[in-house]
């Protein structure tokens, strides 16, 4: 199997998809059959990857090299095939979730919507597989500009003021303090490659380490940290599959992609493990948790809670990362794909709402459910495994988080605070979705609507895919718990 043609297959697929969609406005069927036969093939694409795992980990594409020792590369690895292998397919879902939403709204300009979300995930795909942090900051910025004409997509005024917001905090954030930590990466490493351990274990001076890690954190600003959150509920402006997979997967999972990617394998956990200074720096994604999950309880509008709710989830992953003990990296790792199963179920039905009923806050949903049983069913099923029940994936995840909470080698205090924040924030998404589906069901409407109803078909079953899903990999998170540990050295997980 040639690994390093299906590396770049995984980029060029999507991107030869959006070239001919670009050129199908007149043709809407053909251009949306064409968006489908792409996630297909790219999703069957990271499947032979898959396959190939982990005996293929040692051949690498150059692309090229333009400056000495920072090549373009790719290589596949453990934390990147996840990632490619949960954003493809649920690409898949989209597309179909697209079609009847787009349709439905009646959504000006579609095409340019298919074409610019294929080269999004063209870019993703360049992000997940890249083989240094010069390559993944290359396409990381490029998600960044690619994605912001799909949160401006309305074209209202509203709409260009949020997508300003979107582009200014995480371009400024990245140019403030990603560049210059990688810089300082480079200058002291003299190479930025993704080593096993950490290229900068043994090499940086330990009292170093706590500004680095800070300067990663602030730079990478997808990741939702607070105090530089506010891009994502400015996104919510975005048409729901924008919100959805971008969103909900795509962009925001690349920020704390790149954060679990800088811990294991440009800083090493064992040297962040082996250093107190770095002990404080655990607060930012606890108080992120925390502070987040107590707006989203505030939040009427049904997408702005939702998108607080991801910005208290994607700490969850920061946490596990910072935790830097096996325990809490295989927790961060499979939060990226639990939580995005979820959530993705989450904002399609918030769409499927808004779609057929025009609904978008939440104090309108009183007894709703009656009239669209299937969506808030798909609802709760997302919103229990964000919460972290069983018999849903989401146990899992929250699982191995609060074992490396508990594993953490640091002050008593903070381990205690650790495993607080994911009990109490564990609550907190008690009360702010499940009440959601809770008074669909059992409130009294105020005025019942006649015309209530479910959403079109291809955005029931966007719904329910990720939603049985949900379910699934409670029974079987095999494939993801081989996913979900770092690659070493000599390519085995």
């Amino acid at each position: 199997m040639n690994t390093p043609l299906l590396i770049l297959l995984s980029v060029l697929v999507p991107l030869t998809g959006a070239g001919l969609v670009s050129q199908l406005q007149r043709l809407p069927n053909l251009r949306e059959t064409i968006t489908l036969l792409s996630a297909v093939v790219l999703f069957i694409i990271n499947l032979l990857l898959y396959n190939t795992f982990p005996e293929m980990t040692s051949q690498r594409l150059v692309l090229a090299e333009p400056f000495e020792n920072l090549p373009i590369a790719f290589r596949v690895e453990a934390y990147g095939l996840l990632f490619a292998l949960v954003a493809s397919g649920l690409w898949i879902v989209t597309s179909i979730y697209s079609i009847g939403y787009m349709r439905a709204h009646d959504e000006l300009n579609q095409t340019r919507f298919y074409t610019l979300f294929a080269v999004a995930i063209a870019c993703v795909m360049a992000i997940a597989y890249s083989d240094n942090l010069f390559t993944l900051f290359l396409f990381y910025e490029a998600l960044t500009v690619t994605t912001y004409p799909l949160v401006t997509h309305a074209g209202t005024k509203q709409a260009k003021k949020q997508g300003r917001v979107y582009l200014v905090l995480l371009m400024g954030s990245s140019v403030a303090f990603l560049l210059p930590a990688i810089v300082l990466t480079y200058l002291q490493a003299g190479r930025l490659d993704f080593v096993a351990g950490g290229l900068l274990s043994g090499v940086l001076n330990a009292q170093w380490l706590a500004p680095l890690l800070l300067l990663y954190l602030l730079g990478i600003a997808k990741a939702g940290i607070m105090p530089l959150h506010h891009w994502l509920p400015s996104a919510m402006v975005a048409p729901t599959p924008v919100s959805a997979l971008l969103h909900a997967v795509a962009v925001v999972k690349a920020g704390v992609f790149t954060i679990l990617k800088v811990v294991v394998y440009v800083i090493g956990p064992d040297f962040i493990a082996g250093q107190g200074a770095h002990h404080w720096l655990v607060w930012l994604p606890m108080l992120t948790i925390l502070v987040a999950s107590l707006i989203a309880m505030t939040k009427d509008h049904l997408k702005e809670r939702l998108a607080y709710s991801t910005i208290s989830q994607l700490s969850y992953i920061v946490l596990g990362a910072l935790a830097a003990n096996s325990y809490g990296l295989q927790g961060a790792s499979l939060h990226i794909a639990m939580h995005a199963f979820a959530k993705i179920t989450l904002f399609f039905a918030a769409g499927a709402i808004l779609v057929a009923n025009h609904k978008t806050k939440v104090s309108e949903l009183a007894g709703l459910g009656h009239a669209m049983p299937f969506t808030f069913a798909m609802f709760t099923i997302g919103s229990l495994s964000i919460i972290g029940l069983p018999v849903f994936g989401g146990m899992w995840s929250k699982w191995y988080l609060i074992a490396g909470a508990a594993a953490f080698d640091g002050p008593t205090f903070t381990q205690w605070a650790m495993l607080a924040t994911l009990t109490v924030s564990s609550l907190l998404n008690i009360a702010y979705l499940l009440t959601i589906p809770v008074r669909a069901f059992f409130a009294s409407p105020g005025i019942p609507s006649v015309h209530a109803k479910e959403a079109p078909l291809p955005c029931l079953i966007g719904m329910a895919v990720p939603a049985i899903f949900c379910i699934y990999l409670f029974f079987d998170p095999h494939w993801l718990l081989n996913l979900s540990q770092p690659t070493t050295a000599n390519g085995l997980p």
